[in-house]
């Protein structure tokens, strides 16, 4: 049971609940920046991107590595063809060796042909994967950039709210301070409850719940002294007469 309070430092209570609100409302703001979620899912972009990155990087590198060693095949054929023209050049030996080498020149052909195709598939290739790469790679610098630019006004945003908060809780410190204990310790337990705690009675109106009260209710409000501690009979919350 709340003992009497003078009807002034009840209207304090209208402060109390609106530092409270300004409070609640900037905690509110912080959880739920718009840049909370773009950071969300800008880290989670510039992860997935550097992910594909090092598989494009690998595939690169596959690439790189099998034309090399398709250069260094087309090379050895090339240098057999070489020695095998020379040796038949050069008359040396007996004509069905001569006969053997024009065969196997031939097939080194061939074989040159089929080598130079894959060479030229894989330069193709490689060109589309240093393309992707490129690609990804611009698409990681323009997440990156767009993720600090939502960072930044993260931040930004940040320290402005934290500043009213930090404000608004030292007037909220200074202004409880002012207050009776057991009218206090009422008004945070309704607040705790998550209602509104406390609100003008405007007329049949609460303010907190925005109902009209019944005139049983109303009627008994009136009557009550003006230092009586008088709550709302459908929220609960203290009701502060004008």
């Amino acid at each position: 049971m709340v003992a009497k309070v003078n009807p002034f430092l009840q209207m304090r209570l209208l402060d109390l609940a609106r530092l409270d609100r300004d409070i609640s409302n900037a905690e509110h703001r912080r959880r739920t920046l718009p840049e909370l979620g773009l950071i969300g899912a800008g880290t989670g972009r510039v992860e997935e991107l550097r992910g594909a990155i090092v598989l494009a990087q690998t595939d690169v590198g596959d690439l790189d590595r099998a034309g090399r060693k398709l250069d260094n095949e087309i090379d050895a054929v090339r240098a057999r063809a070489q020695r095998d023209t020379e040796r038949i050049a050069s008359g040396a030996g007996p004509a069905k060796d001569l006969s053997n080498l024009q065969h196997e020149i031939q097939s080194l052909a061939r074989r040159q042909s089929v080598l130079e195709d894959d060479a030229l598939e894989l330069m193709e290739r490689r060109e589309v994967a240093d393309a992707t790469l490129a690609r990804l790679e611009g698409e990681l610098e323009q997440a990156r950039s767009e993720l600090e630019a939502a960072q930044s006004r993260r931040d930004d945003a940040f320290a402005d709210l934290d500043d009213g908060l930090g404000r608004a809780r030292v007037e909220r410190d200074t202004v409880a301070a002012g207050m009776p204990a057991d009218l206090l310790a009422l008004y945070d337990r309704i607040y705790a409850s998550g209602k509104i705690a406390a609100a003008p009675l405007h007329g049949s109106r609460c303010e907190a719940c925005r109902m009209d009260l019944d005139r049983v209710a109303l009627a008994e409000i009136h009557a009550a002294p003006v230092d009586a501690v008088v709550r709302c009979t459908e929220c609960g919350a203290i009701l502060v007469r004008s």
